[in-house]
């Protein structure tokens, strides 16, 4: 992949062989996004597990202190008084069967996160084709199925953000925009891990957090060191 010039000069401001602290790691990702735009700064986990064990499954969300400094479009599958509950805590979209053909057969994908109460999740295992690929089933280990909406959407909106293991046991998650201060991301950033610590599978044997990298989304990567990560 070729890299333009920017990327480069940015790149040899990083030493790759060094492990940084969390602090100068961010520090270092700021100073290194190049694009135009305001970058979003990812986190990339790699850990020690085995991800098609059950038992070694890594998944859960957790609400970043400041946000990820995106607008998140919610839509919530409910009946009854249930659906006035969605609307007035600020969901972007609220329905049931009705949305079915719409994002089966026109494709319909204009939101961020689907919450559902139980007793809609009939309805919503219809979509799993569609929603799971997308990484947007709800989920009750996620706090995306659940009878208390409005608690659901506000979380949301207030800067929840699911993680999970990807096939090759790497998460990748959102942990703020390159605007925001190194105090804001840097705090975004260790309420991430300590959830993730905390998600430990009593199955996960050696070294739990095999390598963490920060990068934002067109800038190089800086390896952080995990030894005070736990």
């Amino acid at each position: 992949m070729k890299r333009g010039k920017k990327y480069i000069e940015a790149a040899k401001l990083i030493d790759r062989g060094t492990l940084y602290d969390a602090a100068d790691a961010v520090s270092l990702v700021k100073k290194v996004a190049v694009a135009k735009f305001d970058e979003t700064v990812e986190a990339h986990i790699r850990l020690g597990v085995d991800g098609r064990h059950a038992d070694q499954q890594v998944r859960g969300a957790v609400v970043l202190p400041h946000g990820t400094g995106k607008t998140v479009k919610v839509l919530v599958f409910a009946k009854g008084d249930k659906v006035a509950e969605a609307e007035a805590a600020g969901a972007d979209f609220v329905g049931g069967d009705e949305l079915i053909p719409k994002i089966q057969n026109e494709g319909w994908l204009d939101f961020d996160v689907v919450v559902a109460t139980p007793d809609m999740m009939g309805v919503v295992g219809r979509l799993g084709r569609v929603l799971g690929p997308k990484g947007l089933m709800p989920n009750p280990k996620a706090g995306t199925v659940t009878m208390d909406v409005a608690k659901a959407i506000q979380d949301i909106k207030a800067g929840k953000i699911e993680y999970r293991l990807d096939k090759t046991n790497i998460i990748h998650v959102p942990v703020g925009k390159v605007s925001f201060s190194q105090e804001q991301l840097s705090e975004n950033f260790e309420t991430l891990m300590g959830a993730i610590i905390k998600a430990k599978p009593a199955a996960a044997k050696g070294q739990y957090l095999r390598s963490v990298t920060l990068s934002s989304t067109m800038g190089p990567g800086v390896k952080v060191s995990t030894t005070k990560l736990g």
